[in-house]
């Protein structure tokens, strides 16, 4: 039978030999790609360690083999990089792919949804836990609605199909208490018949893992009712420690030594939390005393439309993208705000870019520049077009403004959980401090927790934990 022989070559791609689990999944993967209907969408949802990752990038080897067309997408320049490496195959933001410039001209501003082009051609979505469905930055590209955009684009193509992946124990969009894109409700809404199965059966070479064993436990507690106080186990694993604060500058030290900047972080409750560790680590690690220099990890902090669209390779820079500081050529103090002149790289995009950042987001304990802040800034940069009568081309003027475009960045040392999700390390910190007991007895402080511990590839420092929170030694 033709399933039967999809699902040997996807199992010849595997490292391992497939758990019960995983077997029934494959039957129903290879069933949905045989699948001759055109309304069909396969939603799968997996735990950490229960080998979704290693399965899925199988199948992308096996159709690829088959000379089968696939097209791999996450919502993310960060998260598509890290779906790209496990399954072997170019990925590509979700923005990317499906939008599409209204026009050439110069007065014309915003995207929307491209026409697919592709047939017979199977879409995979990776980090759709992250995937929003509300309208946000006035709606820039397309609908402002991702979800929606995505399946408009993806069925509007000949016998193009979706296959949604994600993991429900992560935190969901900012402002949104599930994900719609991993809601299969939401899904059928769309008028598709939704296949979906979820694995939860904990491969044998994770249950060895610290990190995936305690990422499995705060899964399964998330499920009780009530919840219970966190409980994380570090004796025994070589890979999950409970680290003092003291020791905290050598270890971040250590880890810059042994696996470079770009492989660890410190992953934080709050923006304010953040700013004490991007201080503390400038200042005490990295011997940095202006407020920035060439070497330094800036943090994006919110969506930017403008500095990326002279360079090909970038449809957007994304509220998350991280950037290294090649050089700082100019500070400006204008409309009461400072600003910088810098040339970026971004290892995700893999491209460097001149941009205008705004220094004042640096160290303050909002995500980016306040509501009044914001207001302040356009107030000051629309008194310069005062000359200007029509609105119309008041608004062109702004958009193509470099100081009201400025980027605003944080420094990536220390991020929010929402910032880094998408993104893997090797080495991870997670501020456990001051941690109150009715936060911690919270689904989204489970989900935070979970969603910090699965960011890490080879070790979590767990810093100032409580013992509250640690399996007692027997």
């Amino acid at each position: 039978m033709i399933t039967d022989l999809l699902v040997r070559q996807i199992e010849r791609c595997l490292p391992y030999d497939p758990n019960r689990q995983q077997r029934e999944l494959l039957q129903l993967l290879a069933s949905f790609v045989l699948d001759e209907r055109d309304d069909t969408l396969f939603l799968l949802r997996g735990y950490a360690g229960t080998g979704k990752t290693s399965l899925v990038g199988a199948l992308v080897k096996a159709l690829t083999q088959l000379q089968s067309k696939v097209v791999l997408l996450a919502p993310t320049g960060r998260a598509a990089k890290v779906f790209a490496r496990y399954a072997g195959h170019p990925a590509y933001t979700i923005h990317r792919r499906i939008y599409r410039q209204k026009s050439y001209s110069p007065d014309m501003e915003g995207f929307l949804v491209g026409e697919n082009l592709a047939k017979h051609t199977l879409f995979i979505v990776d980090e759709a836990s992250m995937i929003a469905n509300a309208s946000g930055d006035g709606a820039v590209y397309g609908t402002g609605r991702l979800l929606d955009d995505l399946v408009e684009y993806v069925y509007s193509g000949e016998h193009c199909r979706l296959i949604l992946l994600g993991d429900m124990a992560q935190l969901p969009p900012v402002g949104q208490e599930r994900s719609p894109a991993l809601d299969a409700t939401v899904l059928k809404g769309y008028g598709l018949a939704v296949w979906e199965y979820e694995l939860r059966e904990v491969a044998r070479q994770a249950a060895e893992s610290g990190i995936l064993s305690n990422a499995t436990r705060l899964r399964e507690e998330m499920e009780q009712t009530p919840l219970p106080m966190p409980r994380l186990s570090v004796k025994g694993y070589p890979d999950v420690e409970a680290l003092s604060g003291e020791y905290l500058v050598e270890r971040i030290s250590d880890s810059y030594d042994r696996v470079g900047l770009d492989e660890t972080i410190v992953i934080t409750r709050s923006n304010k939390r953040a700013n004490i560790f991007n201080q503390g680590i400038r200042n005490q690690i990295l011997y940095r005393e202006e407020e920035l220099t060439a070497g330094d990890l800036l943090l994006v902090a919110k969506n930017n439309y403008f500095w990326g669209k002279e360079y090909k390779e970038v449809d957007f820079i994304a509220n998350g993208d991280v950037a290294r500081v090649v050089r700082v050529s100019r500070r400006t103090e204008m409309y009461g705000f400072h600003f910088a002149d810098v040339l970026l790289y971004f290892p995700d995009l893999e491209v460097e870019m001149d941009a205008k950042i705004l220094l004042d987001t640096l160290s303050s304990d909002s995500p980016s520049l306040t509501h009044d802040q914001q207001e302040e800034l356009l107030t000051q940069v629309l008194a310069d077009y005062y000359d200007i009568t029509t609105r119309r081309e008041k608004f062109k003027r702004l958009k193509a403004d470099p100081w009201f475009n400025a980027l605003q960045v944080k420094y990536a040392y220390g991020v929010t959980c929402h910032k880094a999700q998408g993104g893997q390390w090797k080495h991870v910190y997670i501020d456990m401090g001051y941690i109150q007991q009715g936060a911690a007895l919270s689904l989204d402080f489970y989900r935070w927790l979970y969603t910090a511990f699965t960011r890490a590839t080879e070790k979590v420092w767990l810093v100032n934990v409580s013992d509250q929170f640690l399996e007692p030694a027997l």
